[in-house]
């Protein structure tokens, strides 16, 4: 790692810094606007969040990429439940994107989340972004969602080889995630005014976050 960044638990006195850049990092990525920042405002009171992965990035002090933790868990068919995690959001400062400093902060974090005994990482990305740092498709784990989908966006990653056996497992995400939109966007509108726009990858977004695997 280049000797000016440095990587370190997040403190509350980063909030701030740190949801203004989720914003700028992700405003009209996905949709119009975005609401990544408004999960990071919430999601740290909620009690399946796990303050030890909540990990900052920094270029000597400046902040410039953040990933956030949450338990999630897995469930077989006999009703077997096993406790794994799930991240997001993770971000990157526009003008550090695609310099290897996500590859830095995802690395680092998997080496902290297996010190803590977990062993399977699940969550919902581009592919793209992902399989280089080892996660695979659902399909390829025999993980699936409640209605027995497997969601071309959904992706895992062992921590611990042959921690999924090959059994089939139900995936269960944390209801932190499920905030409310009317809130999200008053949050949104209290903060320093950003133009909302219509861009390319947003379809690109709404196509794969509804392809499913067969």
């Amino acid at each position: 790692m280049n000797k000016t960044l440095t990587i370190r638990r997040e403190t509350e006195k980063d909030y701030e810094a740190v949801e203004k850049m989720i914003r700028e990092a992700f405003y009209n990525l996905y949709v119009p606007g975005c609401t990544e920042h408004y999960l990071a405002h919430v999601i740290r009171g909620h009690e399946d969040f796990i303050s030890e992965l909540d990990l900052v990035l920094l270029d000597g002090e400046q902040i410039i990429g953040n990933i956030m933790y949450t338990k999630a868990r897995l469930v077989d068919e006999q009703g077997n439940e096993k406790k794994i995690l799930t991240f997001g959001p993770v971000s990157i400062r526009p003008g550090y994107q695609r310099q290897g400093h996500g590859k830095r902060l995802m690395e680092y974090s998997f080496e902290q989340a297996a010190a803590l005994g977990y062993d399977v990482i699940v969550i919902f990305g581009n592919p793209g972004n992902y399989v280089s740092r080892g996660f695979k498709s659902c399909r390829k784990y025999n993980v699936c969602l409640e209605d027995g989908t497997w969601p071309a966006a959904m992706l895992v990653k062992e921590l611990r080889e042959g921690a999924l056996d090959g059994r089939k497992w139900i995936y269960y995400q944390s209801p932190a995630f499920e905030i409310d939109e009317d809130q999200a966007q008053r949050f949104d509108d209290s903060l320093e005014k950003m133009e909302k726009k219509v861009q390319p990858s947003q379809e690109e977004f709404y196509i794969l976050s509804h392809a499913l695997i067969r």
